[in-house]
């Protein structure tokens, strides 16, 4: 019989937010946090802004798990992950912490970005001698969910999940399918990036696809008639999955659960959106939470602010709910802390689970003119009611894969 899967431990690091009550606030007050990029020289690239976390939050949450930097994904993943697990009754206090047979599944898109442009540049400058041997494991993109494994002691099996923006949301429903099917009783999921250095952020910006609007606050604006693209931010998502019945047991406190998980791959273009195949993941969505489009209560939408990606965002959805469509409120939440690729599905869905918590939409940043194309409706510039606690959360990415996840009300 499957087990109904609660969220009882929820941590994030974000440019709005480097914990769940700052984070919440922010949203709710319309507060973004995305400004001109401090952590590298910008001056020979198109754009020169972002969303980054603060760094001396970022040191302290370190300095409390006893470690120094290492690689900015690892170190987001392993601040955003201590909070999580501390939320829900797992750890207490600092390390060394006692093994306990927990699964870290994650998603990223770049991995451990830092590290191999670190690598790059010594190679470049010193040849083969330069590398040192901590190149390796540094570099590995599971050292993300290996560093965070280590860390906390937690015995169950580590991997990462790479699909570009979907990676997150992959990763949470493989999870959510680990625990509902009797594979784990407890999975840390979730994801990390940061990607704000000269080489990996050098290439985002000669694919042309991240706004050069000269006001940072204003320049990510997703599903607004005058958006001319994304904006890049770091960050990290975990959520702690668990048994229902696990989680009630031993007392815990259930922030919201997993209802439904769909997935699709258009397996038509490498960086084209399909409207039929994203459609596809929320119908799947749908079914496996067992429930109809006029039950939802929003949509969390992936929401890139790019041209084509919020029209087939606005098409699919359409489709998908019919009618409901008119009903179901639309948000999208990257204008807050840009666009965190891997991480996205995690830092959104927390967002979500969130807003069902409170029973409140965070209002849509720099939604002035509503592009009339994308024919759904749009949370507006004050924050809105949630009247039905169910949210499909949705997150497409390169090479065409598609994740959505169907969230609902803890106790």
């Amino acid at each position: 019989m499957a087990r109904r899967v609660a969220v009882t431990g929820l941590g994030v690091a974000c440019a709005v937010g480097a914990d769940v009550e700052t984070f919440r606030d922010n949203l709710v007050a319309g507060r973004g946090g995305v400004g001109k990029l401090r952590s590298l020289d910008t001056s020979a690239l198109r754009v020169g802004i972002g969303a980054e976390v603060d760094a001396d939050t970022v040191r302290a949450g370190l300095k409390r798990l006893r470690r120094r930097p290492t690689d900015r994904a690892v170190d987001l993943g392993l601040v955003a992950a201590a909070d999580a697990l501390e939320a829900a009754g797992l750890i207490a206090g600092a390390p060394p912490h006692e093994p306990q047979p927990v699964a870290v599944v994650l998603g990223t898109g770049a991995g451990s970005a830092e590290s191999h442009t670190t690598g790059h540049q010594r190679f470049h400058e010193r040849g083969v001698r330069g590398l040192r041997p901590s190149t390796v494991p540094r570099c590995m993109y599971n050292s993300i969910s290996a560093g965070i494994s280590i860390h906390f002691k937690l015995t169950g099996i580590n991997y990462v999940v790479v699909s570009a923006c979907t990676s997150a949301t992959n990763a949470i429903g493989m999870a959510c399918r680990m625990v509902r099917d009797g594979y784990a009783d407890t999975v840390l999921s979730g994801g990390a990036d940061g990607f704000f250095d000269p080489f990996y952020f050098g290439i985002w910006n000669n694919l042309g696809v991240m706004s050069r609007n000269p006001d940072p606050a204003r320049a990510c604006r997703p599903f607004d008639a005058d958006r001319d693209g994304t904006v890049f931010g770091e960050g990290a998502g975990m959520l702690v999955l668990e048994s229902w019945d696990r989680a009630r047991g031993r007392g815990a406190r259930i922030r919201g659960e997993v209802v439904g998980y769909g997935e699709s791959s258009d397996a038509s273009h490498l960086t084209s959106p399909s409207a039929e195949g994203q459609a596809a993941a929320m119908r799947a969505a749908l079914e496996s939470a067992g429930i109809e489009p006029a039950d939802l209560g929003a949509v969390n939408a992936h929401g890139t602010a790019t041209r084509a990606n919020d029209l087939c965002e606005s098409q699919s959805i359409r489709a998908v709910l019919g009618a409901a469509a008119d009903q179901v409120a639309v948000s999208a939440n990257k204008s807050y802390f840009g666009h965190t690729l891997g991480a996205s599905g995690a830092i959104e869905a927390i967002a979500a689970l969130l807003g069902i918590e409170q029973g409140l939409l965070p209002p849509n940043l720099n939604l002035d003119n509503p592009d009339p194309e994308c024919d759904v409706r749009l949370v507006g510039s004050e924050p809105e009611r949630l009247e039905r606690p169910l949210v499909m959360k949705n997150s497409f990415g390169f090479g065409g894969s598609n994740g959505v996840l169907v969230l609902g009300p803890g106790e």
